[in-house]
């Protein structure tokens, strides 16, 4: 049975995906939701695993509608997923991974919830199969909220309900150009455009699955990948939010997940050329986007490395990565009658070295039940510290000479 327009279409895109395909596609016949209200749109991209056949077979026996498309191989999954998006029918739609597999009445009770808000996404509950999403954002349910007022940055990937009207409306599509990070950079769009944004956090609607074999995307591509998908974020944060307090909120999610890890662990094992690559490729990133605000934001240690890298000095940046990564306890410091408390990460209060105190300066969510530390009633302890330090440092003004 067919209807004119179903309520939701599951986008599928799949690349050599067997055989984490036929659990997938168990979950989607499994659905709660009445097979009538769906739609299926599978775009096989080239695979020779057998992936086509299994979506053929899959169509030929469930109990909604299905079409499957099978293309050449483009090279990632915007390809794909612009795809189905282009054939989809459905008041919604939904993206679904071909490794990844749906909660019974995941369909259902996004469709729900996005029709009883009027809202133009929905974001479900997120578990992992031997790989670990993000959990902040799963605190608490929200019939309707937006970007800036919870921890929904933190989840960029495109395993989210999208209102179909609302896509076409605003021409948005997944950029092809793009091999890594495609999926922020859609789904931070849809966040900032988007009249509401629902939340379940009280039913596990998607089971994000880490495969065995190496293959799967997140896993794959160069680090110069990843300096292009921070790059093309903080763009798209840049051009649709003002500077100020917001835009930093959102910018700490490209600099706290795609560019502090290239400089991290994987810093370590790298060459010295592709660090000094790194640094390079940093340089117009920190020096366009970085701020005080941004920095405020962040635990200590983040907030030194990338300080670090702001201010070129890979010679000191390697010692603070091996202490960090040797789980070494920082000394604490506190001053200012308890409302500051410092971390002493190497080079604090070292005067050749020169790092800023405010730098080491722990933020009230990290300083909190440290013995004797009392929380400032007013956040912006940070900028106060930074901007005295500034006062500090600033050459003495000059005065005009007496006529």
């Amino acid at each position: 049975m067919t209807v004119a327009q179903p309520d939701v279409s599951v986008i599928i895109g799949a690349y050599e995906a067997m055989p984490y395909l036929e659990e997938c596609l168990a979950s989607v016949e499994a659905q709660s939701i009445d097979p009538a209200r769906v739609e299926v749109i599978a775009v096989d991209d080239g695979s020779a695993d057998g992936t086509g056949e299994c979506l053929e077979a899959f169509a030929a026996r469930a109990p909604m509608q299905v079409t499957v498309i099978r293309q050449d191989n483009s090279g990632g999954p915007s390809g794909p997923r612009n795809v189905g998006l282009g054939k989809a029918a459905g008041r919604y739609v939904f993206f679904l991974d071909a490794d990844d597999r749906l909660g019974t009445e995941a369909l259902e009770r996004m469709v729900a919830a996005a029709d009883r808000n009027r809202t133009d996404v929905v974001l479900g509950r997120v578990e992992g199969i031997n790989r670990k999403p993000p959990q902040v954002m799963w605190g608490q349910s929200f019939d309707r909220t937006d970007v800036f007022s919870s921890n929904i940055k933190f989840t960029l990937s495109a395993q989210k309900l999208f209102r179909r009207e609302f896509l076409e409306r605003h021409g948005m599509r997944f950029d092809e150009s793009l091999w890594t990070g495609e999926d922020a950079l859609f789904t931070m769009e849809a966040y900032l455009r988007a009249d509401g944004v629902s939340v379940i956090a009280d039913y596990t609607c998607y089971y994000l699955v880490g495969r065995d074999d190496g293959k799967h995307v997140t896993k794959t591509g160069s680090y110069i990948l990843r300096f292009d998908s921070a790059r093309a974020l903080m763009n798209l944060i840049a051009a649709y939010v003002p500077p100020g307090e917001r835009r930093d909120a959102l910018l700490v999610r490209p600099f706290l997940v795609t560019l502090l890890p290239q400089f991290g662990v994987k810093y370590l094992r790298n060459s010295e050329k592709v660090r000094r690559h790194k640094f390079e490729l940093a340089k117009p990133l920190m020096e366009e986007y970085w701020s005080e605000g941004i920095a405020a934001r962040l635990r200590v240690e983040e907030r030194l490395r990338l300080h670090l890298v702001a201010e070129r000095r890979p010679e000191l940046l390697l010692p603070v990565i091996e202490f960090v990564q040797e789980k070494q306890e920082p000394a604490k410091l506190l001053e200012h009658k308890g409302h500051h408390l410092y971390f002493g990460y190497p080079y604090f209060r070292d005067a050749e070295v020169g790092i800023p105190d405010w730098i080491y300066l722990a933020a009230p969510r990290e300083a909190r039940g440290f013995p004797g530390y009392r929380e400032h009633s007013v956040s912006s302890v940070l900028k106060r510290a930074a901007k005295k330090a500034r006062r500090v440092l600033a050459p003495p003004s000059r005065t005009a000479p007496a006529a």
